[in-house]
């Protein structure tokens, strides 16, 4: 009795979808929905294309949606006063407490021990993928960055075999709680808009994990052999400094006077290739047949051993240090230090970050990755992953060392903090956790408290604070927001839910949730993961109720699928961070990572109707 009665639900069921798909052949897009359209195209291209900044993005299709009367002003501020947005504002302060406290030292001294290659690159997967959980990655990967590279030149590792799984662990340990990554909650924010009960801040631990501990078996068993080897150990310690573009100033007495650039062969003879003839305020390019005068400034690409050895053969100066540099007879101290992505200081230009002022430093050559740079040093506008060679005096590498807009990687040590803001930060954000995952405060209210008991605390100071809280992301997260008021307002998630159901067919709720985990991975890796997950989560409940299906696991594949881009650089900042200093090419993401991307997908196919069953 029980098989008839079932069958008879499929075919009505069948019979309601057909109905359906025919009535949204007949329907047609308001204006409104071409309109919101096309500014939700545009927004994917400006992010994907990254030659604007992700908030200023953000704040376009803010005023857009105002302008052209998609949202009201009130709904346009909505995303300001958003729980999401003051809770991951709020992570920003704990994790930069965590940081900055020290909490993680003695763990980067125990792995510093490691020797074998692959012993270390499971080590690190370990240690961070469950910290992912709870602390930001950008910090995570910015704390072990150096201390993997570090590693790597003792044991004449190539970074690219390290770098890349570290990467991947911190994003699998971020999708394993509520407040591991800033699109969980956004998910869970959104979600509640729609009517949803919130999610738990352990829900998704379960799936988190096996997927974790798979994508770590992953990494080891077959990652492994699809990582590159051809790739030297670069970038990793002052030993190995690669292509930096800097200026050489031609003094007087100097061998070049009166040569040409051709026949002074500084490529041939120096491995030193000159891109600029600087010559007052004359940019001279290609400047071969240009004879070199004194006070010529050539702009330069090359090793740093090979600059530095043309500098001393050919009687040159270094030009900044020449203009900027600190009176002699005080000790400095040569190091590395990357742009982080996201950071306060993408796409402002050198001379605008003073560093000669505010740590005594002089910034003497950059470099960057799949470019050759030839501007004046002051007027190149930095990116992330570009790394800085700088001379600081020694007093101040610490204050470097703590500055969020920079990743140092050299090898010197970090300075020792004391153990008892460690603990008091790590029992704070065990209480908050704790106080969260109870229920007894709610997560932004819980968030908060710990940020300022932190700062009681002395995890870090109020200039600390404001300074670690990445405010891109913040307004990124409060003017995007509202994009997805007005693909719901203005019928386009009802016109794109109707397409997807007419490519769905008969495959039912499992097949939607497939396409909406697909979507949703193929928009992360444009855009990113948070404007993602605002332009999928209303998409994905109006598919769960097309298809009769509860709307929570559609959900949880947004969020899974939005927190793990493992098949671009750009995809995620952590994939950024390390796609220079493992030496990378952009199709290396797309070897391990693709893979990857399959292997999640399939098993949250399975794992999803498991702890979320889809039939409400």
């Amino acid at each position: 009795m029980v098989r008839p009665a079932r069958a008879h639900r499929t075919r009505s069921r069948a019979a309601a979808a057909r109905s359906s798909h025919r009535t949204c052949g007949e329907r047609r897009m308001s204006g409104p929905a071409w309109t919101t359209l096309a500014i939700v195209v545009g927004a994917i291209a400006l992010f994907a294309s990254e030659k604007v900044r992700i908030d200023l993005v953000a704040l376009i299709v803010l005023v857009l949606l105002v302008v052209l009367g998609l949202v009201t002003p009130d709904e346009a501020l909505a995303g300001f006063s958003n729980e999401a947005t003051v809770t991951v504002a709020a992570m920003f302060a704990l994790s930069l407490g965590i940081e900055r406290s020290g909490a993680l030292e003695p763990l980067g001294r125990l792995l510093a021990r490691v020797r074998k290659p692959w012993l270390l690159t499971l080590a690190l997967m370990l240690a961070i993928a469950p910290m992912g959980a709870f602390v930001k990655n950008i910090a995570l990967v910015a704390t072990f960055l150096p201390l993997a590279l570090r590693v790597c030149a003792r044991t004449k590792t190539p970074p690219g075999r390290v770098l890349l799984p570290m990467a991947y662990a911190a994003q699998m340990g971020g999708v394993c709680t509520l407040i591991g990554t800033s699109s969980n909650l956004l998910a869970d924010s959104l979600a509640q808009k729609h009517g949803l009960p919130p999610f738990g801040v352990f829900e998704f631990t379960r799936m988190g994990v096996l997927l974790a501990l798979v994508g770590i078996a992953y990494l080891m068993v077959i990652g492994r052999w699809l990582l590159p080897r051809h790739i030297p150990a670069e970038g990793a310690g002052e030993t190995e400094l690669g292509k930096y573009v800097t200026e050489l100033r031609v003094r007087e007495g100097s061998p070049l006077v009166g040569q040409t650039i051709a026949e002074a062969t500084l490529g041939e003879t120096y491995g030193v290739y000159p891109l600029e003839l600087l010559r007052g305020e004359q940019h001279l390019w290609s400047p071969r047949e240009q004879r070199l005068e004194p006070g010529d400034v050539l702009l330069v690409r090359g090793d740093w051993e090979k600059i530095e050895d043309l500098r001393t053969r050919a009687q040159l100066d270094i030009d900044p240090e020449n203009r900027y540099g600190p009176e002699h007879g005080r000790t400095r101290v040569l190091i590395e230090a990357m742009v982080k992505p996201d950071g306060a200081i993408e796409h402002h230009s050198l001379g605008e970050v003073d560093v000669s002022r505010e740590y005594d430093a002089i910034a003497l050559a950059i470099r960057r990755r799949g470019e050759v740079l030839r501007e004046s040093l002051k007027d190149v506008r930095l990116a992330g992953g570009d790394v800085l060679l700088l001379l600081v005096g020694e007093k101040s590498v610490a204050a470097v060392r703590s500055d969020e807009r920079f990743v140092v990687l050299s090898e010197r040590d970090d300075v020792r903090r004391t153990p008892r803001r460690a603990i008091a930060a790590i029992a704070i954000m065990a209480m908050v956790v704790a106080l969260s995952g109870l229920h007894a405060l709610p997560i932004p209210v819980a968030a908060i408290a710990g940020a300022v008991a932190m700062a009681i605390a002395g995890c870090y100071g109020t200039r600390d604070l404001y300074a670690g809280i990445d405010w891109k992301i913040i307004v990124l997260l409060a003017a995007i927001l509202p994009l997805g008021t007005a693909i719901e307002s203005s019928g386009l998630s009802r016109a794109l839910v109707d397409g997807g159901m007419q490519l769905i067919g008969s495959h039912g709720p499992l097949g939607a949730l497939l396409m909406v985990y697909l979507l949703t991975a193929l928009l992360t890796e444009l855009m990113g993961h948070n404007p993602s997950v605002v332009l999928m989560v209303g998409i994905a409940v109006s598919i769960a109720h097309a298809v009769h299906a509860d709307a929570r696991p559609f959900i949880v594949a947004v969020a899974f699928a939005a927190a793990t881009s493992f098949a671009t650089p750009v995809g995620y900042p952590t994939n950024t961070m390390v796609y220079y200093a493992g030496g990378y090419r952009f199709t290396d993401f797309m070897k391990v990572g693709l893979p990857l991307i399959a292997v999640f997908c399939a098993l949250s196919m399975f794992l999803i109707p498991l702890f979320w069953p889809l039939q409400p």
